[in-house]
């Protein structure tokens, strides 16, 4: 009885982003073109970083595998949005669903992960600059990139067995344009609790504990800049990681406002323009803000272009 009410609805509705049609076309276009921009600018970074031998040194290491994250991270709902918004078959099978949402999880944990390894990164070349080679060499490096992987796939694999013990037999419309969470378990018409009990619980360390890190990481990095005399030794060392501040801002305060606010305040218009931003907007400007940031990869991408 169980595995009949499971797939009862054998495939999901997925609304979009919008239901005007004379928006679509526009939509599709802008999507398109920044779904293109990402995978341009974040595969350029991957091919510059590894082309070029300056380039290899942790911090650089840390970035490659953040584009690549983003990469994938866009993929995973991109393409099918696009489809959707010149198709009028706008339907996902459950397992196409459950799959998608399988890597949505596995690249959201990963970016998180990341970012704070970032952090630790920086606040090791700031606050103990003469150890840094020696606590961050290659074989840390590749174990904490392993690491992100691991943890990312094994996240996944355990929100996803949980949502194949829920049985979904009422409404199969989704108010999304991807298989999220809060939308999809809302149409399960079995209990809940044990999934909105992991994603609160084990899901938000996966969310919070690399914030922690972050802000403790920064905290001691703003204690070694403030005790450096000159301005522009201030200015220099605070640019090495500026950027990475600005990356996780944007991908925190989107992914906090998203999932971590009272039920009261889910609006369907808001979560669709903030799934926009983390889902779009901030893996396409993260190659941007790196770059313009910092001279280093500057010139290189230039020596990269010339060539």
């Amino acid at each position: 009885m169980e595995q009949r009410n499971q797939t009862a609805v054998r495939e999901f509705v997925l609304l979009g982003l919008t239901e005007r049609g004379e928006l679509k076309g526009f939509l599709f276009v802008v999507f398109l073109v920044m779904y293109l921009m990402n995978l341009l600018w974040n595969g350029t970074m991957i091919l510059v970083i590894g082309r070029n031998s300056q380039l290899h040194t942790p911090m650089y290491f840390f970035l490659c595998n953040l584009s690549f994250v983003d990469m994938c991270f866009t993929s995973v709902t991109v393409p099918k949005m696009l489809s959707n918004l010149i198709s009028d078959k706008n339907t996902m099978s459950f397992s196409e669903c459950i799959t998608q949402l399988y890597f949505f999880i596995i690249f959201t944990t990963a970016e998180c992960v990341l970012l704070s390894i970032m952090a630790y990164d920086r606040y090791v070349a700031i606050c103990k600059p003469l150890h840094y080679f020696t606590i961050m060499n290659k074989d840390v490096c590749i174990s904490m990139a392993a690491a992100v992987f691991i943890i990312s796939c094994f996240n996944g694999l355990l929100h996803t067995l949980l949502i194949f013990q829920l049985s979904f037999c009422n409404s199969n419309q989704i108010q999304h344009f991807f298989c999220d969470f809060t939308p999809f378990l809302q149409l399960a018409c079995s209990d809940t609790s044990i999934n909105e009990l992991m994603i609160f619980t084990e899901g938000s360390l996966m969310v919070i504990l690399p914030f922690l890190i972050i802000l403790i990481s920064y905290f001691h990095i703003i204690i070694a800049i403030l005790k450096i005399k000159s301005t522009g030794g201030r200015r220099k060392t605070f640019s090495t990681c500026s950027s990475h501040l600005i990356v996780v801002m944007l991908f925190y305060g989107t992914l906090i406002f998203m999932y971590f606010r009272p039920s009261s305040a889910y609006s369907l218009e808001k979560d669709r323009i903030t799934s926009v931003v983390y889902n779009v907007v901030c893996p396409m400007l993260n190659p941007f803000i790196y770059s313009l940031r910092n001279s280093d990869v500057k010139m290189a991408l230039k020596r990269f272009l010339q060539r």
